[in-house]
């Protein structure tokens, strides 16, 4: 190996030491309240040499922003295998962990941060969406999919991320009832315009078709029926009354 390609290495490897240390300050308080002195420092190099390697914090904070997507897009990962449901439940405690792990860094992921004026941080978190929605998709076993399906699981994706953002400020539900109820809100979302269209009415059915009593859509669906005659005495009360 040259000397040449030693130091092409050498300068990767300290860029990407810089990223790491850059989002892990960005995780803890808000991009504009670090200084490239900070960072210089926690990297234990000089404030020069960050300069050497980014223009400028501007640059770093979005070389974060982007380690930090592809970390998340990987969190939506899942084996094609088993119960839709546990697989769904799977991520969303893997999307949960990143949300806690990355604090205040994730709140300036998904809103996009001050690099949101020039467009790269917004650009990289809808990445995120996108790679989001085709791992949904490819649960499904939906390659072409049609219009309601489309807005369900963008929706769903968006409910996730909102999810997220506002339990970080109390956290005053459980995580895990939480996890467990978006992956309840995804079937919730498939099930209404699956009874008024019969191609969501066959995605619902893929969904429902392995899934166990006690998997989390097997437990909505028993909660739901358990309200039915509730539901169906409180509807013929106005009719009485009539």
């Amino acid at each position: 190996m040259t000397t040449g390609v030693r130091r092409r290495m050498g300068v990767a490897e300290r860029r990407q030491q810089l990223i790491g240390v850059a989002l892990e300050l960005f995780s803890r308080r808000s991009p504009h309240e670090v200084s490239i002195d900070e960072i210089a420092a926690a990297a234990g190099i000089s404030r020069p040499l960050v300069y050497h390697y980014f223009p400028g914090k501007q640059s770093l904070y979005e070389a974060a922003l982007r380690r930090a997507a592809e970390d998340l897009a990987d969190r939506f990962r899942e084996r094609h295998e088993g119960p839709i449901g546990a697989r769904l439940l799977r991520v969303m405690h893997r999307f949960f962990d990143f949300a806690e792990e990355h604090g205040q860094g994730f709140g300036a992921l998904m809103r996009g941060g001050p690099a949101a004026g020039g467009g790269t941080a917004g650009a990289v978190i809808e990445q995120v969406r996108q790679a989001a929605y085709e791992q949904v998709l490819g649960h499904l076993g939906v390659t072409d999919p049609a219009p309601r399906l489309r807005l369900v699981v963008r929706s769903w994706v968006s409910l996730a991320e909102s999810t997220a953002l506002i339990w970080l400020e109390g956290r005053d539900v459980p995580r895990a009832e939480l996890e467990r109820q978006l992956v309840q809100d995804f079937a919730a979302l498939v099930a209404v315009p699956a009874a008024y269209d019969e191609d969501m009415a066959a995605v619902l059915a893929r969904i429902m078709r392995d899934e166990p009593a006690d998997g989390p859509l097997g437990e909505l669906v028993g909660r739901l029926v358990a309200l039915v005659p509730q539901a169906a005495s409180a509807a013929r009360v106005p009719e009485q009354r009539a």
